[in-house]
Parts: structure tokens; C-alpha cells; sequence
């Protein structure tokens, strides 16, 4: 198997996959990526298996090399990345040559990114998983987030294959938070749900894999603020004693015991995950059927886009260190001077 040398990084860079499913009723926490579109475009670009193991960032880049060639992909923030100084595109598969840096600038616009991989991360999986609960040391690789001069194994990627761009790059867009109703919708009245649903909510620095704290108008409860703990889903909008909501995330705990006025439709978790600090949000109640029916229309345009993917050209080395190095005047004139008739000299152009 290749390696991937990790020369620098952030705190929260952590290699994920689609999640722990299957075990939360033995209080094993789910993981996995923030969000799952970013993630599946990222390993479709490099034609990975759709659940591979990718390199998840928060805020923050890093640097990387490989000893191997193979086909890597970011996506998700937006940010600047380069190749031994010469830029590459996000959204946008290319061939990473072994023992050059790959460069991946801090995260704008989103709060995670994706680096798919080759044919993915190769760390062994616990529990049928590959991705990072470090809260727990679970998982990824020796249970925590990535540090400098950790070594990654990963699968490069097959001889022959093709580096390919999205026709249309997904935009992050500011429409309201679609939820159903409840667990516990009945531990709240009319008038806390009214304001729950016309109300603004700021998204608090206090965010993290686990969950996100919101600022805004208190929701009062109706029935007592503790009910007797059952499970928690990725999405749970739950509202302690201080009626400011949390809503759980992808490394949530297995249960819990106040009271959930809402849970996010699946097809928003990754629009919500990708929220910063400062940024607005607003729910919107939608039923369950029509919830359903959200989750199918969003996973067949995610299957157009994946399966619509263009190739790229070959590229094409314009760095200066590069151009500087070639001749680029032979083969567009003979460089041998003669005299014509008027004693002043020519270049014959070829």
C-alpha cells in the first residue's frame, strides 16, 4: 500500500468515511463526514467507491505529499491549492505526482473540505468503519486527528484513469432548514413553536463535529426540559433548560435526555454542517412524507452530477520554473544571422 506523508495541518483534520452505521444502540457514537454530498462528489472524482475513506478539514488546510502517483480531488470550502506552487482547481480531480506538496490553504466560504484520495484511505476500519471519533480514540488513524509526520496509507489509483471536473459546482445556498417534527414536539406549545419557526438563530462559535449551539429567542417548554434519555439522530434539535437549541451533529452521543423539538431532513445535515460562526438560519416544518420525497429528488441529482462528470485536458506546466528552463525561441527561428542586400541582418522564421 502508499504512503501519504503529512507535513503540516489543523487541529481538526481527521480522515472519515460515510460512518459507524449500525452500532449507536450499543452507545457507539456514528461519525463520519460532515457532509455526505461533498464527500461522495470528492471520491467520484477520482473514481473511488462512493464510501472510501477521505481526509476531512475544518477551517483549516495543510500540506501533504505522497510516494506514490495518484488521482486526488478536494472538495467542499472553498480555498487555494497548489502543487509545488502551481495552482489546482477545486471541485476538480487531478494526478498528484509522487514527492511533490500538495498544498491545501485555509477553508472559505464552508467550514469543512474533502481531500478524496486515490481509492481511499487505507487505515483499518473498527467496527466497519474507517472514520475518526476521537472523543472516544476510535477509529481513523490511532483513534485522532492527523499531525504532522503521521503516515497515511492509502490505495492509489488504477493505471489509466481519468482526471474529471464537475459541469456545475454546487453553491451553498441560504434557504431555510428544513425539519420534521419532534420526537418530542409536545413538550413545546403553539406559541413556542410559531416562534421557533419565524424566528432568526445565529449559528455561536461554540460548534464542533459533536454539535452547534444557537443563539436567539429563548423556546420555552411546556411539558419540563427532561424526558427520559432515547436516541439522539445526526440533525436532533434538542432544547435544554436554557431554551437555546443545540442541534446534534456527527459525532453526537448515542442518546439523550431533553427534550427534541425537531430533527433536520437528511438532505440538509450537509447545508447545516457546512454553517460558520456569525452565519443565520431559519427552520422550516415539512412533513414526513415530503421529507422523504426531498431526500430522493436530492439523491437523484446528486447521482446526475456524479454521473455527468467532464475530463479534464492534460495539463499543461506554465509555472516560471518551468518555462524558464525551456527554449522557447528554437523552433520558431533559425538562430544563424545573414546579411541581405541593404548590410543589416536577418533571422530566417521556421
Amino acid at each position: 500500500m502508499s504512503r501519504l506523508q503529512v507535513l503540516s495541518c489543523g487541529p481538526a483534520t481527521m480522515v472519515q468515511d460515510a460512518g459507524r452505521i449500525g452500532a449507536q444502540r450499543f452507545g457507539v457514537s456514528e461519525s463520519g463526514v460532515m457532509d455526505v454530498d461533498a464527500y461522495r462528489i470528492a471520491n467520484a472524482l477520482v473514481s473511488a467507491d462512493e464510501n472510501a475513506a477521505v481526509i476531512e478539514f475544518a477551517g483549516t488546510g495543510g500540506k501533504f505529499s505522497t510516494d506514490e502517483r495518484t488521482l486526488v480531488a478536494f472538495t467542499g470550502a472553498s480555498c487555494r491549492i497548489d502543487v509545488d506552487g502551481t495552482p489546482r482547481e477545486p471541485w476538480t480531480s487531478f494526478w498528484l505526482e509522487s514527492g511533490v506538496t500538495l498544498s491545501i490553504g485555509p477553508l472559505r466560504e464552508a467550514a469543512y473540505g474533502f481531500l478524496a484520495l486515490g481509492q481511499g484511505v487505507g487505515v483499518p476500519p473498527v467496527l466497519g468503519s474507517r472514520s475518526t471519533h476521537s472523543r472516544s480514540a476510535v477509529g481513523g488513524y490511532q483513534g485522532r486527528s492527523l499531525q504532522c509526520g503521521d503516515t497515511l496509507p492509502f490505495i492509489p489509483s488504477r493505471a489509466g484513469e481519468s482526471a474529471r471536473r464537475l459541469t456545475e459546482v454546487p453553491k451553498r445556498k441560504a434557504d431555510p432548514i428544513r425539519v420534521v417534527a419532534g420526537p418530542q414536539d409536545d413538550y413545546f406549545d403553539a406559541e413556542t413553536w410559531e416562534l421557533f419557526l419565524s424566528a432568526s438563530f445565529t449559528v455561536t462559535v461554540r460548534k464542533d463535529r459533536m454539535g452547534m449551539i444557537l443563539d436567539g429567542p429563548e423556546l420555552k417548554h411546556a411539558k419540563g426540559s427532561n424526558i427520559v434519555s432515547d436516541a439522539i439522530a445526526f440533525g436532533s434539535v434538542q432544547v435544554p433548560g436554557s431554551g437555546r437549541p443545540i442541534i446534534l451533529l456527527a459525532d453526537r452521543q448515542s442518546t439523550g435526555g431533553y427534550p427534541k423539538i425537531a430533527t433536520v431532513i437528511s438532505c440538509d445535515l450537509g447545508r447545516l454542517a457546512q454553517t460558520l460562526p456569525g452565519d443565520e438560519i431559519r427552520f422550516e416544518l415539512v412533513g414526513i412524507e415530503e421529507a422523504e420525497e426531498l431526500a430522493r429528488t436530492a439523491r437523484s441529482r446528486l447521482d446526475t452530477l456524479t454521473g455527468n462528470l467532464e475530463a479534464v485536458p492534460s495539463y499543461i506546466d506554465l509555472s516560471s520554473a518551468r518555462l524558464l528552463g525551456l527554449n522557447l525561441v528554437g523552433g520558431v527561428c533559425d538562430a544563424t544571422a545573414k546579411e541581405d542586400r541593404g548590410g543589416k541582418a536577418s533571422f530566417d522564421i521556421v
